[in-house]
């Protein structure tokens, strides 16, 4: 017999079985939903009814509040949670990504901290993972907790990427997701530095399915998404993920070409067969100002593909890690 054998308790054996779900939870100031988040999380993962362990992952955006203090005080006292402080803000497109490159479960799962992604949802997403999809999407099925401009915005984006993208998102779907370890994998080797993740989990692919859930109002604190960070974010989700809008000038450009010599040939056979007119200046300055205003939007529109082009080919880091503390579950 080996004496070095190790007799490994009960618990330890059955854990070393289960498969692990990591929790990505981005946070930018948010001391008021930390305390909430972490009981209705605990609450949500008591009742799971999968044979899964769960460990939480807090990566906070450089966040000016007590933040940092409750997650750092919550991991000292439980070994599901594990912290991952950024230098700055970068915003939550990099603090996401962070997430997911340090993310050590077989499946990770993005939610939000406010509550609007219910964690009562988990259980059914793991049940669909556990069946054999890669992707589980949570749809909402209602957005109560926001706005009617913003509900009306969020829909006309979707119907506007999805119309121009070569790889369509799913409608009413958000970061909110289960995705299995390999499909997190994939999205590691994604490099791009102007992104919209909910764009590249659509691009990757796999076996996708889908689980409803109504969107509630948030819990506590107050959103950081502004309406012109949300603009951002579209213009960096179309022009990240299509060049149509270029193609699209250039069909306007080519109609505008022929049309421009049409009109050149039907002034020159007037003027040969009924001589010169008097010169108007209403025709004239109409047709400078139509093809300087579209000029300058096709101008803007190149600008912006040329931008994000000097984004990428600096090769800055999407972000940078400041301190880091790693639970015992997402350790082993």
């Amino acid at each position: 017999m080996n004496s070095h054998l190790e007799v490994i308790p009960l618990d330890r054996r059955t854990a070393a079985r289960l498969r692990r779900v990591t929790l990505v939870v981005p946070v930018y100031d948010e001391e008021a939903s930390i305390d909430l988040f972490l009981e209705k999380a605990s609450e949500a993962v008591s009742c799971l009814t999968q044979p899964v362990t769960v460990d939480i992952l807090f990566v906070n955006d450089g966040s000016r509040d007590k933040t940092e203090r409750l997650i750092v005080a919550a991991a000292a006292t439980r070994r599901d949670i594990s912290v991952l402080n950024l230098s700055r803000n970068f915003g939550k497109e990099a603090a996401l990504t962070a997430g997911l490159h340090h993310a050590t479960g077989d499946a990770v799962i993005p939610l939000d901290v406010d509550l609007q992604d219910p964690p009562e949802v988990i259980d059914e997403m793991i049940r669909r993972w556990l069946s054999g999809a890669k992707i589980v999407n949570a749809s909402r099925n209602s957005r109560s907790g926001d706005g009617w401009l913003k509900v009306t915005a969020a829909t006309a984006f979707y119907r506007v990427f999805n119309a121009m993208a070569d790889r369509p998102m799913p409608q009413d779907v958000g970061d909110f997701r289960l995705l299995d370890r390999e499909v997190v994998l994939a999205i590691r080797q994604l490099g791009e530095r102007s992104r919209c993740n909910k764009a590249l989990f659509a691009w990757v692919g796999f076996e996708t399915e889908t689980v409803h859930y109504d969107r509630p109002a948030r819990a506590a604190g107050v959103t950081r998404w502004s309406y012109w960070k949300l603009t951002k974010l579209a213009l960096d989700a179309i022009f990240s993920s299509t060049t149509v809008p270029l193609r699209i000038w250039t069909y306007i450009g080519g109609l505008m070409a022929v049309v421009s010599l049409l009109y050149s040939l039907f002034l020159f056979i007037r003027t040969l067969v009924f001589g010169i007119d008097i010169p108007g200046y209403a025709s004239t300055a109409i047709l400078i100002l139509v093809f300087g205003g579209m000029n300058m939007l096709a101008l803007g529109l190149i600008g912006e593909y040329v931008g994000r082009i000097y984004t990428e080919v600096r090769q800055r880091p999407l972000y940078v890690v400041r301190s880091q503390h790693i639970s015992d579950l997402a350790g082993r």
